[in-house]
């Protein structure tokens, strides 16, 4: 599968400052895990602003979204805030039995273990183009599920925006042929 393109090139001044604001937890969740906490960035309101700006200025005008759709967790908090920032709605994606309506359904595979997502049936109009938002990107696996159920809506994903990747776990290849964007690389 050849590799997704990089969808944009985020300014290297930018990224220093937002990853001196990232922690490193070692064995977390799982021991062999290097979890990389976003909380001090969540914490810093001039960074955090600086992230979201940056992301909002990238689609206003012609690239425009119609929603936000965020995957839980962080990616809740990251999405509510681009979706505050540019005037737009925001779509969940939570975990299996958290939404309250008629849901699709999609499984997927992380680094360490298995999961299925949800997302409200009438949640995006067809035709809608959206951007997928998350904290980290890793395998690919959330991200990935999301797309599905994004497609299966109806609607269509104008890209991928994540405040992390892990480029050694190559997500990236598999959202092929969907545009990412990531702030920071590790």
């Amino acid at each position: 599968m050849p590799a997704t393109r990089s969808a944009a090139v985020v300014p290297a001044k930018l990224s220093r400052e937002l990853r001196r604001h990232i922690r490193d937890i070692p064995d977390f969740p799982t021991k062999g895990i290097l979890f990389r906490d976003i909380t001090p960035l969540l914490a810093n309101a001039v960074a955090f602003s600086r992230a979201i700006d940056w992301l909002s200025r990238r689609y206003r005008g012609v690239r425009k979204p119609d929603a936000i759709v965020a995957i839980e967790s962080r990616g809740l908090i990251v999405g509510s805030a681009l979706a505050y920032a540019m005037g737009i709605g925001i779509v969940p994606v939570r975990k299996q039995g958290k939404l309250p309506h008629k849901t699709f359904r999609a499984a997927y595979s992380l680094e360490y273990g298995t999961n299925t997502l949800e997302i409200h049936c009438d949640a995006l109009r067809r035709g809608a183009k959206v951007i997928i938002v998350d904290d980290l990107l890793a395998t690919g696996g959330t991200v990935g599920a999301t797309v599905r159920l994004v497609e299966r809506c109806g609607a269509r994903v104008l890209e991928i925006a994540c405040l992390i990747e892990l480029t050694a776990l190559q997500g990236r290849e598999k959202l092929s042929p969907n545009p990412v964007t990531t702030l920071l690389q590790f």
